[in-house]
């Protein structure tokens, strides 16, 4: 069957003018940097997400009340800091504010805690008891949530590296590398804070990506259609994924304040991006339309969102009237300095709402608790060793010693949740960011560009002060970025996809030389990408059997002394 679409009758007053018509504009051809992504396969990625989505839930949920609280004393049986926050979790759910007659001055913003205490809360529903001591003897109910957010990272890893990488494969790959990774895993069977504030970061990441190709598709549909940009674009139409992430952000700094450090750098970079586009549009001065069309508006979306985001999750402090400083506004005046590079400059912030200025009061406060904290930790590092896995942290260890037969075989037995990344991963991580540095000074790849400017925001940032304590855990929220390097060297040792396979006439052999230029072109191709696929596939399956051989160091598997010690493969792991 066929169809003719009729031409529309011309405009009689047209027909009737004697001047010609104005010819039709063609089409301009799109810049290739302004091309959007159309992926011909689109199933396949989902199907890869579910596959990466099932191993992500498995690998976080199995076992995941090991090791258990107990009744007779809540303290024990809790991994490292759980020791604080799932108490104050169900503080939260009492009060609405952390109220410990231990320790009120509390130096984490709330989020992470309330969404531990979502997790107890539910567990309790289920188990029809909502009082504290069962929140606090109940460990599958206070690490539920860090769960589910350790499988929303992976997944989001899994559709973010597809899109950077325009493959569904590569974003597989991707997903594959955040499941089987140590360091992620162990926080998202433990619930502080950490394994929250890496989730947040990567979805504004995510979002910010969007948001990009929302901004460059619409340009190139502007050039598809005839527009001339030189003079400048017209309005670049509403942001939802940049507010998006403008709230993500918010709410990773309202996790902890390391979030801030990434909340600078991503809101630096997607203003980058916006002139990099409207560049790459062809308007003549892009810094001018620019400043018009995008960094006026960005204030809504990238300051006063993440404000709000990050202050409302004070209300239960607000509304409450016991909170740590919650009245400090009322004796104190709204007169006082700071000091700015040795200058000390008078400041007045009465027009600031009162609980606002006791909420700045106690946010200083805590700052200055953190940037003076120096105590010593047997499980303490500092950021050069974090990348070589020089100091991981021990979570939970039980050691046993039995004089008849035992559960694991010998006379002495050992169980350990070791804060470890994946090592044949992680070792992979320097050589990856040095040649990343490489790739993006010959290439001027705006992926490479993005995943250093993270891993400012996420390893960088912690020199400024090696005075104080820190741990290996601090790299949480830069992991996904130096998975997503990881998996573009990867895609680069692969190689671009195989041109046309060359046809030839052989009816004609004579007429040129075999092979030819072309087909000497194509096997080159052919060659190099079976031999990237080959490393890719070694590399994979040793990362897979390290990641078998560290899973019950992750998980807290019994093992004899002598093969948990098997496992110790520096000194500076005991």
């Amino acid at each position: 069957m066929t169809a003719t679409i009729e031409a529309a009758p011309a405009d009689l007053d047209a027909a009737d003018d004697d001047g010609p018509a104005d010819p039709p504009q063609p089409s301009r051809p799109v810049p290739a940097a302004l091309a959007p992504w159309r992926d011909p396969h689109p199933w396949r990625g989902w199907l890869a997400t579910l596959v990466i989505a099932i191993l992500a839930g498995f690998t976080r949920f199995w076992a995941l009340g090991f090791p258990p609280g107990q009744n007779s004393d809540p303290v024990d049986f809790k991994n490292f800091d759980e020791v604080y926050y799932a108490p104050e979790a169900q503080e939260l759910l009492r009060y609405g504010y952390e109220d410990n007659r231990g320790y009120m001055f509390i130096v984490h913003p709330p989020l992470g805690k309330w969404l531990i205490a979502a997790s107890e809360w539910l567990q309790g529903a289920i188990d029809g008891k909502h009082d504290s001591m069962s929140y606090l003897s109940n460990s599958l109910g206070w690490r539920v949530a860090p769960a589910v957010f350790g499988c929303l990272g992976v997944i989001m890893m899994t559709r973010i590296a597809r899109r950077l990488m325009r493959s569904n494969l590569f974003g597989f790959v991707a997903g594959l590398l955040m499941a089987m990774e140590g360091l992620s895993l162990v926080l998202a069977r433990t619930a502080i804070l950490d394994i929250f504030l890496q989730t947040f970061v990567i979805a504004a990441f995510g979002a910010l990506v969007l948001d990009r190709e929302q901004l460059r598709g619409r340009l190139a549909r502007l050039i598809a259609e005839g527009a001339d940009l030189s003079a400048g674009a017209p309005s670049l139409g509403p942001r939802p994924w940049r507010l998006a992430a403008g709230v993500l952000l918010g709410l990773a700094c309202a996790v902890k304040w390391t979030g801030a450090s990434f909340f600078v750098a991503f809101v630096l970079m997607s203003l980058i991006w916006d002139r990099a586009a409207l560049k790459s549009a062809g308007v003549r001065r892009p810094t001018r339309a620019w400043f018009r069309r995008s960094v006026l508006f960005a204030p809504g979306s990238l300051l006063l969102a993440p404000v709000g985001a990050y202050l409302l999750t004070y209300l239960g402090w607000f509304v409450g009237e016991n909170g740590w400083n919650r009245h400090w506004a009322d004796t104190h005046s709204a007169s006082t300095h700071v000091n700015l590079l040795g200058i000390r400059i008078p400041l007045w912030w009465g027009w600031v709402p009162g609980p606002i200025r006791s909420l700045g009061a106690y946010t200083f406060d805590a700052y200055r608790f953190h940037e003076q904290l120096d105590s010593p930790h047997a499980y303490g590092s500092k950021p050069w060793s974090w990348l070589v896995l020089g100091r991981p942290v021990d979570f939970y260890y039980n050691g046993s010693h039995f004089n008849g037969s035992s559960p694991c075989g010998s006379s002495d037995c050992a169980r350990e949740v070791l804060l470890i990344g994946t090592p044949l991963m992680w070792w992979a991580f320097v050589p990856m960011l040095l040649w990343l540095a490489w790739h993006w000074a010959t290439t001027r790849d705006w992926r490479a560009a993005a995943v250093w400017v993270a891993f400012a925001a996420g390893w960088l940032v912690w020199f400024q002060d090696l005075s104080r304590t820190m741990f290996l855990f601090y790299m949480a929220p830069l992991v996904p970025f130096l998975i997503i390097g990881l998996t573009l060297a990867l895609g680069t040792m692969l190689g671009p996809a195989l041109p046309p396979v060359p046809v030839r006439d052989y009816d004609d052999l004579e007429a040129e030389p075999y092979p030819n230029e072309e087909e000497q072109r194509y096997e080159r191709a052919r060659r190099r990408r079976t031999w990237g696929l080959a490393a890719i596939s070694v590399y994979l399956a040793l990362v897979i059997v390290d990641f078998a051989w560290m899973w019950p160091l992750f998980t807290g598997g019994l093992r004899s002394y002598e093969e948990w010690h098997l496992h110790m493969w520096l000194p500076s792991w005991v």
